[in-house]
Formats: C-alpha cells, sequence, structure tokens
C-alpha cells in the first residue's frame, strides 16, 4: 500500500473540514516527535497550511497551535495572544500582546534560574487545566515561515506559550509536567481558581509552588479561563 506524503496529507487535510479539527490526546501524532521542517511543503502550501492553522487558533480560541495538533508531523507552529486582561492579571502574570508569530524548527533554553508557576490548559485535553511550573525566561531559536533565523528571548506569558506549542513538537503535554494534585475541571478553575495567582489552590488542593518565585496563573495554548499559554 503507498504511503502518504506530507505534501498529500496537507492537501487532503486542507481540501477537508474548516476551521482544521484538533487532535485530542491519545492519538500517536500528539506523542511522536516532529519532523523537522526541511521544505517539505510547496511554499504557496506551506502558506496555506500556516492560514489554515491561525484559524483554528482563533475558533478554539487559543493563543497558539502546533502542527501535530491537526495530525501535521512537522516542527511548525503559530502563537498568537491579544493578552485581553485586567491590569492585575497582566502585572501578576506578564501577560503582554503577543503577535502573530510562525515558528518553525523552534528550540529553546532557559535564561536564569527565575520559575513560575501557571494553571495551563490545552486544546488538546478540552475541559481541563493544572498548574505546571516553568522557567519564566527564555531563549528561543530556530526560523519563521521565510526561513529567516530567530534568536531572541521571551519572558512571562509570551516565554510559556513558546514552551508549551515547543513541547508540543517534541511529544510532550503539559499534563506530562504538572503537578498532578493541582489537576481541575475549567468549570472548578473558574469558580474556585481564577485569582492573579495559583496560591490560594495551592494551599487548598495540596501542591507545591516554585520557591524562586511567586509568580502565578493560569494558562493553555487554548487562551482560557485563567488564561491559556499555548
Amino acid at each position: 500500500m503507498p504511503t502518504t506524503t506530507l505534501s498529500e496529507l496537507v492537501d487532503e487535510l486542507l481540501s477537508g473540514t474548516r476551521p482544521l479539527p484538533i487532535l485530542s490526546a491519545g492519538i500517536p501524532v500528539l506523542r511522536q516527535p516532529a519532523l523537522p521542517y526541511e521544505g517539505q511543503l510547496a511554499a504557496d502550501q506551506l502558506d496555506r497550511l500556516l492560514t489554515a492553522m491561525r484559524e483554528a487558533m482563533h475558533s478554539a480560541p487559543g493563543v497558539g497551535l502546533a502542527a501535530p495538533q491537526i495530525g501535521v508531523p512537522l516542527r511548525l507552529a503559530v502563537i498568537e495572544d491579544p493578552a485581553e486582561v485586567t491590569a492585575e492579571v497582566r502585572e501578576a502574570r506578564g501577560r503582554v500582546p503577543q503577535p502573530y508569530r510562525v515558528l518553525v524548527n523552534p528550540r529553546y533554553e532557559p535564561v536564569g534560574d527565575g520559575r513560575s508557576a501557571f494553571f495551563e490548559g490545552c486544546l488538546s485535553v478540552p475541559g481541563w487545566q493544572a498548574v505546571v511550573g516553568r522557567p519564566d525566561r527564555i531563549r528561543l531559536r530556530g526560523q519563521d515561515e521565510t526561513g529567516r533565523e530567530l534568536d531572541e528571548e521571551f519572558t512571562g506569558w509570551p516565554a510559556r506559550i513558546v514552551q508549551h506549542e515547543t513541547d508540543h513538537l517534541d511529544g510532550v503535554l503539559y499534563l506530562d509536567l504538572a503537578e498532578t494534585r493541582s489537576l481541575s475541571s475549567a468549570e472548578a478553575v473558574s469558580d474556585y481558581w481564577s485569582q492573579p495567582t495559583p496560591a490560594t489552590a495551592a494551599h487548598a488542593l495540596g501542591f507545591p509552588l516554585p520557591s524562586a518565585t511567586d509568580a502565578t496563573g493560569a494558562a493553555d495554548d487554548s487562551g482560557g479561563t485563567g488564561a491559556t499559554a499555548p
């Protein structure tokens, strides 16, 4: 039986339902490292794929989407966050607007020892959030959709979005990194844990927060209640 090429896979995907359906946890492509993008798609095909990914991200709604989440095993992601939050949340979580960006073959490394904890959710794990401790400053390397090299630092909420989406490309879901005792339904987060920091949730549910910082919040690539990361 002939093997479907990546180009054929993308063509089939783009000819189907829009917005593109987002895959849920349990599907193998979400747990496998994605292939480096090395020009497997024609320029116009890549452009159409990225446009469709952005549409799916907006429709969800979310602030990030990785290609494996729509079934394409390539190291591609899109991020965008209008950061329409209160001043209190913006200050506590470092959540500032992030313009639409395409990340090609992204990789990151921590800058410094600072860590912060946030409730995160994920478009591929709908209906749930959990607290994840992550570096609060990172250095991102990779390319954009034109092939231009990227080498820049991100802090606060944008750093969390970049980490969350890049993790997807390594087959990692936020639940792999989460404090399991913090796992909460989206409804519970909205009703009980919508404070700018998860300190109250940590005390009530019995999970630790990073000792290096008190910064906290709620994040997910779904853009959900407490917010979102990726």
